[in-house]
Order: C-alpha cells, then sequence, then structure tokens
C-alpha cells in the first residue's frame, strides 16, 4: 500500500480530474463543432454528449458564468478565448492517450473510447512518457512483440 501522502495525492488528483472532466468534454465538444462550421447549438450539443437539452442548458449557463463560453439569441454557442484555451488542452491530451494506446495495439474504435475518459485522469508526468514512447517506436516495438508471438 502507498503512504498516505502519495495515496492522498492520488485521491485528491482523482477528485479534481472528475470535477473538471465535464467542463472539458462540453468545450471540447463546441471546439469541434465549430471547427467544422457548424453551429453549437444546444440540440447538437446534447445528441452528441447523449443528455437532455435541459441539462446541456445548465452547463452552458454555469459555462458563460464562468467565462468560458458566450450564447448569442437564436445562434449558437461559443468559445471564449479562455474555453477556447481549455477545450485545446484537452484535444492535446486526448490525441495522445488515444495514440498511445493505438500503438499498443488497442483497436480504432477501443481507443477512442477509452481516451474519452483517460484523458482527464492521466497526470503531466504520465502523458510525457506516453508522448516519449510513442516517438520512441512503441508502436514498432509491439508490432514486433506480436509478430513473434510475445505480445497479445
Amino acid at each position: 500500500m502507498p503512504d498516505a501522502q502519495t495515496q492522498s495525492e492520488g485521491f485528491r488528483a482523482a477528485r479534481v480530474a472528475r470535477q473538471n472532466e465535464l467542463v472539458e468534454d462540453y468545450l471540447e465538444l463546441i471546439s469541434d463543432l465549430l471547427a467544422e462550421g457548424r453551429e453549437a447549438r444546444q440540440v447538437d450539443i446534447a445528441g452528441r454528449l447523449g443528455v437532455s437539452q435541459p441539462t446541456v442548458a445548465k452547463m452552458l449557463a454555469r459555462l458563460a458564468t464562468d467565462g468560458l463560453v458566450t450564447q448569442k439569441p437564436y445562434r449558437g454557442v461559443f468559445l471564449t478565448h479562455a474555453g477556447q484555451k481549455v477545450a485545446d488542452e484537452a484535444r492535446r491530451r486526448h490525441r495522445v492517450v488515444e495514440a498511445f494506446l493505438l500503438a499498443l495495439g488497442v483497436s480504432r474504435e477501443n481507443a477512442l473510447i477509452d481516451a474519452e475518459g483517460v484523458e482527464h485522469y492521466v497526470g503531466g508526468e504520465t502523458l510525457a512518457q506516453f508522448q516519449r514512447a510513442i516517438e520512441g517506436g512503441l508502436q514498432q516495438f509491439m508490432t514486433t512483440l506480436r509478430r513473434d508471438g510475445k505480445a497479445p
């Protein structure tokens, strides 16, 4: 069992990640919709996140209060500079985790699904090591192991 301080830090980090997860998901999705040239409307956000429109309305009000989005009547939702910064960082973490999982040999479908959760909980040091492993040839290494029958 880890020492009390290390264990406490792990639980604290998980609580912070849980608090930020939903905000990051909304901001990343809004950014993606806007990047596709579409408006980020409540109905689209609700459909993509699998939640009700009233749930989206409550979260958008919170995000607006926090200065992360703006809403325009009869238009969609837009990210502020601060909101775009959070979305970009979440997307960067997502891409690293997804690339790492793919390099391990995880199927594209499962890598997409799993990266969506892991991206919020992985720490900076771990994320940097994921990136280092990818750049160091992890995918080739795993392919060689599978070819030689030494990995699943």
